[in-house]
């Protein structure tokens, strides 16, 4: 008997439980001819805030052993320019969207959430309290559970749309933080995002991002982002998706054991895009061959 690969995590109905995580995947349009996009669990678009944003200079991406290192800085269209330049599309795809959306203020996630609250076809939000490669916003928001539980309750007052908190990797005990996102309304959580990193060239003796510093995403970073996820199901009630250094399906199936209702293939679309189909051929083979039924057995 096959089995029932579907999940719905926070009222999110999802086809099986493997998803492509915001800023890896564009906005999904990129990757149309490269893979069958309806065949996903969810698609995560890039970041958003209601004014455009330019990002910071280049060089912004430099390949490490085991990963690589990022500050593209959440450039993005805007709300305005995403709804007219990427919606029509998304709502061609039989896949639930996930809008990341991030500010520079409080303020600024709210008017962002207003913006994306009505638009037909978005499916829920993920909020961005994590990026370590802007210099106003993004993480400076996660940077303590008081201002994580602030920003949630902001958005959750401005929207009824599911809410998705991206949580990031280096803070003392993500339970707190995970805990502080579920009292101030979280649907859901997501966890987690870059680590920051930097790296030199040596002969130049300066660093190789025009940023300076990055967020380090890839294999290096799985092991880190499979004990946060194992924290966070101790701490919440609510589903987690898990993301960090899935290149193949076992790195999928280490983050549903450790507790993730669903994943997100995040650094592996850049190698092959293909990643993600390959990660839920996978988990419905570990499935059949430990006679499991559904996705939520695999956690321990």
């Amino acid at each position: 008997m096959k089995p029932d690969l579907s999940v719905n995590v926070a009222g999110i109905k999802m086809k099986n439980p493997v998803g492509v995580a915001s800023g890896t995947f564009g906005y999904g349009v990129e990757y149309a001819e490269l893979l069958d996009l309806s065949q996903l669990g969810f698609i995560t678009v890039k970041g958003i805030r209601k004014e455009p944003c330019e990002g910071n200079p280049t060089p912004r991406i430099w390949e490490v052993p085991g990963g690589m290192l990022n500050a593209i800085g959440l450039q993005g269209p805007g709300t305005e320019g995403f709804i007219e330049d990427y919606m029509p599309f998304l709502r061609t795809v039989d896949v639930p969207v996930i809008v990341n959306i991030w500010g520079t203020t409080l303020n600024g996630y709210v008017q962002t959430a207003e913006d994306l609250s009505d638009v037909d076809g978005i499916a829920a939000l993920e909020i961005n309290v994590s990026c370590p490669n802007v210099k106003e916003g993004g993480s400076s928001f996660g940077a303590s559970p008081k201002s994580v539980f602030e920003v949630v309750s902001a958005v959750r007052k401005t929207t009824k749309l599911p809410l998705i908190t991206k949580l990031a990797p280096n803070v003392p005990d993500i339970r707190v933080f995970a805990k502080a996102a579920e009292e101030a309304g979280s649907d859901a959580l997501a966890v987690s995002n870059t680590l920051p990193g930097m790296a030199f060239d040596i002969e130049e003796r300066r660093p190789v991002l025009a940023n300076k510093t990055g967020g380090l995403s890839g294999s290096a970073l799985h092991p880190v982002a499979v004990k946060l996820v194992w924290d966070a199901a101790s701490a919440v009630n609510i589903p987690i998706i898990g993301m960090g250094g899935i290149f193949e399906p076992a790195d999928a199936i280490e983050f549903l054991v450790a507790g993730a209702s669903a994943v997100a293939v995040g650094t592996a679309n850049f190698i092959d895009p293909s990643t993600s189909l390959r990660v839920i051929d996978g988990i419905e083979d570990y499935m059949k061959r430990h006679d499991m039924d559904t996705v939520s057995q695999i956690a321990v």
